[in-house]
């Protein structure tokens, strides 16, 4: 008798620490074939190569190799590419994750040709819908037939936008059983006495979303509170290649550089990355998943943002969120350096068995 088959997607640097322990899972059980699409959203070393042989991902099965567009170039792509493969293999269920243009895209594709979806951090709302990302979370989760969420809220949010209570299931933060397998192994990198941070209290800035980086009114109040925290504490910023396009774009970048106590490093694999997040005294974000990751790590956060889909790591985390005014920020800054949050228990399922508990849901459904 054939074994069902589980197609899972991934795309973007986001998904592949969500995606790993679902594969991990599913290929351990052994009840499901596995095929792993990656679809080339992100695809250079540092976004994407790098991440896959850190974090043990075998080889995609297919890469769809769309690479990097607008919105509906790069969701059409993902589609276009994505259909035929659905259509030839027949998968029981189609696993995707996150939040991110090839998240939509395949459970559009699923949604279409009757294959059931999904959806691994499900249920998380910013309430902004002028964030992309809020799109493709709303027409997800409206799409999938199971709904894996990381913390309670994300149940609310989905009970009261219709989605029946048997199609929800709360199992933790996928992205958190990643994060927990690693420590060990991102506590051996060396990435902090390379850039000669040992010796001194220093913070993490990561910056790419267009509503802070696209127009330089929004980049130009960061910076100026960017600016002033340097004075007190380095900042060192992986910069995403958006960002760094977008400083070039609007004549910034060389502003940015002068910065006294700033440097601007190129994107880190994930170990690097995790370690510089561990031993730093603060992060500045306007990522989601950082805010989870700080959160288990114990280091302060401070959101660079209005809201966030992650409102556990605010009342049970070390995330502030600090706005995206200089003043905000300023006073956001201030408050936490004066008054660092306590370390709490990490949320409740926050536990690294996550995967474990998507995927024996998932897999009794397949009789």
């Amino acid at each position: 008798m054939r074994k069902p088959l589980i197609l899972c997607v991934c795309g973007a640097r986001p998904n592949f620490m969500n995606i790993v322990p679902i594969v991990d899972a599913l290929e351990r059980d052994g009840r499901a074939e596995t095929l792993l699409v990656h679809t080339g959203q992100h695809y250079d070393q540092k976004m994407s190569r790098s991440f896959f042989h850190e974090l043990g991902i075998r080889k995609p099965d297919v890469n769809l190799d769309v690479g990097s567009n607008t919105h509906a170039v790069q969701t059409a792509d993902v589609m276009t590419r994505l259909e035929p493969i659905c259509i030839e293999r027949s998968p029981s269920w189609v696993v995707v994750v996150g939040d991110v243009n090839s998240t939509v895209a395949a459970a559009l594709v699923a949604a279409k040709l009757g294959i059931k979806i999904a959806h691994v951090e499900a249920g998380l709302r910013s309430f902004d819908r002028s964030m992309p990302e809020e799109i493709n979370r709303l027409v997800t989760d409206a799409l999938s037939d199971l709904l894996f969420v990381t913390e309670p809220a994300g149940v609310e949010n989905l009970r009261r936008e219709g989605i029946a209570d048997g199609k929800v299931h709360l199992i933790g933060n996928v992205m958190i059983d990643t994060l927990l397998r690693n420590r060990e192994r991102a506590e051996q990198s060396n990435v902090v006495n390379a850039l000669r941070l040992k010796t001194r209290p220093y913070s993490v800035l990561t910056l790419h979303r267009p509503s802070n980086v696209d127009a330089a009114d929004m980049l130009l109040g960061i910076l100026s509170a960017l600016e002033q925290i340097c004075a007190e504490l380095p900042i060192v910023m992986p910069a995403h290649p958006r960002t760094t396009h977008c400083l070039e774009r609007l004549g910034l970048l060389s502003r940015v550089r002068q910065i006294t106590g700033f440097r601007m490093i190129g994107p880190l694999g994930y170990l690097d990355f995790v370690k510089l997040m561990a031993d730093s005294a603060l992060v500045l974000t306007d990522s989601g998943g950082i805010q989870e990751e700080t959160t288990v790590l114990g280091v302060p956060c401070l959101t660079l943002r209005e809201n966030t889909e992650r409102p556990i790591t605010l009342t049970h985390g070390t995330n502030t969120l600090a706005g995206t005014t200089t003043d905000a920020i300023l006073a956001a800054y201030r408050a936490v350096r004066s008054d660092p949050p306590r370390v709490p228990e990490p949320p409740k399922l926050w536990d690294g068995k996550a995967a474990e508990r998507a995927v024996a849901r998932l897999l009794s459904t397949c009789g």
